[in-house]
């Protein structure tokens, strides 16, 4: 799909406005939440994005439903776009058979709710879909980026964002929160699962990124590797290295 801007008044009431208004919101909301005194009784949240597809290695689908029984082991709670095909989908219904649907909690706007009903047949109020966990419709993709990214801010100690296997979509979820990390927006870490060196010529790319000087070697840091989903869990329990926290004033 192609993008082409016609209208630039659309443009900006449809596109820009609301993806300002995205980031003013999340910064005031989480200018009075330290990570460091978080609440050790609140449950640790993983924000995870992947692919609405399976892929065609098997192996992606194994390693989301990996992460979500990993997930159970350490008690672990998801927040995830709301999708039930794919990635999205394995992890979220692997979850939910292990600890229940409190432990996922899914964020969809109602467009595509009503996409993947049509795709699959099913009504949006189907209760099949209580499979995959407790469901949030939402008008709009920067609301639900911005209800995702609150349940982190706000989780127990080791909570983070997860990229896992998927396509345009993943990676824009997820260079997001590491350029938000990257402007002091918040200080959560952020992981990707490298499935089968799936992610290989991404990495390869971070590197030549540093190399010609885009960044700096403290901002690569910023998106740890994981090659197991046990990683992703180790990855997380670290505290991130390098935080710009407080150092420019969002308003």
């Amino acid at each position: 799909m192609s993008l082409t801007v016609v209208d630039k008044t659309s443009w900006i009431l449809d596109v820009e406005k609301p993806a300002i208004r995205m980031a003013s919101d999340f910064c005031h909301a989480s200018t009075s939440i330290s990570f460091h005194s978080i609440n050790g009784s609140k449950p640790r949240v993983l924000c995870i994005f992947g692919g609405s597809s399976s892929g065609n290695d098997p192996a992606h689908i194994e390693a989301a439903k990996s992460l979500g029984r990993i997930c159970q082991e350490h008690n672990i709670k998801i927040v995830y776009g709301g999708g039930t095909t794919g990635v999205m989908g394995a992890i979220a219904s692997t979850l939910v058979d292990l600890s229940g649907p409190d432990a996922v909690h899914g964020i969809i706007p109602e467009a595509l709710l009503k996409y993947e009903a049509k795709e699959s047949g099913r009504h949006p109020k189907d209760p099949s879909y209580a499979r995959y966990g407790k469901q949030t419709v939402v008008k709009d993709m920067h609301t639900r980026k911005r209800l995702m990214i609150q349940e982190v801010i706000t989780g127990g100690e080791g909570s983070g964002f997860v990229g896992l296997s998927g396509g345009y979509g993943t990676l824009e979820e997820l260079f997001e929160v590491v350029t938000w990390h990257q402007l002091g927006i918040h200080d959560r870490g952020v992981c990707l699962l490298n499935t089968g060196g799936f992610f290989d010529g991404l990495v390869n790319w971070l590197g030549n990124v540093v190399q010609e000087g885009f960044i700096g070697p403290e901002d690569a840091s910023i998106l740890s590797i994981a090659s197991t989903a046990e990683g992703v869990v180790r990855c997380l329990d670290q505290t991130p290295e390098f935080s710009r926290k407080g150092e420019l004033e969002w308003v």
